[in-house]
């Protein structure tokens, strides 16, 4: 069997499934105060962003991979109630917060939830007319066969949106990035979460994801007509635009 990164870390490509969901397990219930750490709160500016780029229509058939505490369906139902969303995610524990969150904050109506794997979904063929995924693709055992089942979910013209942490285009930036992300998330993560191994892992799985450049080729190499990309805050995150 072959080797592929868990962050920094090489394991057998079988391994990798279990392992994310172990992290995500751990951090499921500080998993909103983790993205805030992670972008000093600029994750919920982003997301907004992400939407809004996706221009959906007012009766959307939407599908949200690896939707975690469902940061990303919230907006959507905010925008374009009628829309009907699906969330889904590999990990139950965040879920579970997904769902009591939409109880609590009133956004339930339109939204359906299941558990299942970003490169094996639930779904027939030609179903969706957009597919988001936000802080989740660098997760994935294999990018591509995700990028595939993704794409033969969408309808004809279907729209993959993806929201990612990438490559800071300044050098300069990306050394403070860097500080930041390897001196001081962990130790933040072990204070506040009691959990330095997970963040450690979050912080490194950037490290190891596809740039900007390279993840654009992956997505139109997997089938897709067409992709752009959008660099925020001088590309610690990239947003991925493209069309079935």
């Amino acid at each position: 069997m072959s080797k592929i990164n868990f962050g920094f870390e090489k394991i057998h490509e079988g391994e990798k499934e279990n392992r994310v969901a172990g992290v995500f397990d751990s951090v499921a219930e500080n998993y909103d105060l983790m993205n805030d750490l992670m972008s000093f709160g600029m994750h919920r500016l982003w997301k907004e962003v992400l939407v809004e780029i996706a221009e959906l229509n007012k009766d959307s058939y939407v599908l949200d991979v690896a939707s975690g505490t469902c940061d990303i369906p919230k907006i959507i139902l905010r925008e374009f109630p009628n829309n009907k969303v699906y969330a889904t995610d590999i990990n139950h524990n965040m879920l579970e917060v997904g769902y009591k969150r939409s109880i609590d904050e009133n956004f339930f109506n339109n939204l359906y939830f299941g558990a299942a794997s970003g490169q094996k979904l639930p779904f027939k063929d030609n179903t969706f007319d957009a597919i988001f995924i936000g802080f989740g693709i660098r997760n994935f055992t294999d990018i591509k066969i995700g990028l595939k089942e993704m794409r033969r979910c969408l309808k004809k013209n279907g729209i993959l949106i993806i929201l990612e942490f990438s490559t800071p285009q300044s050098g300069i930036f990306q050394n403070i990035y860097d500080w930041y992300s390897f001196k001081i998330l962990p130790k933040i993560g072990k204070l506040v979460a009691n959990d330095e191994n997970s963040y450690k892992y979050l912080v490194e799985s950037i490290r190891m994801h596809p740039n900007q450049e390279k993840l654009k080729s992956m997505i139109i190499d997997s089938g897709y007509n067409k992709c752009k990309f959008f660099n925020l805050l001088n590309g610690v995150v990239a947003i991925h635009k493209a069309v079935k």
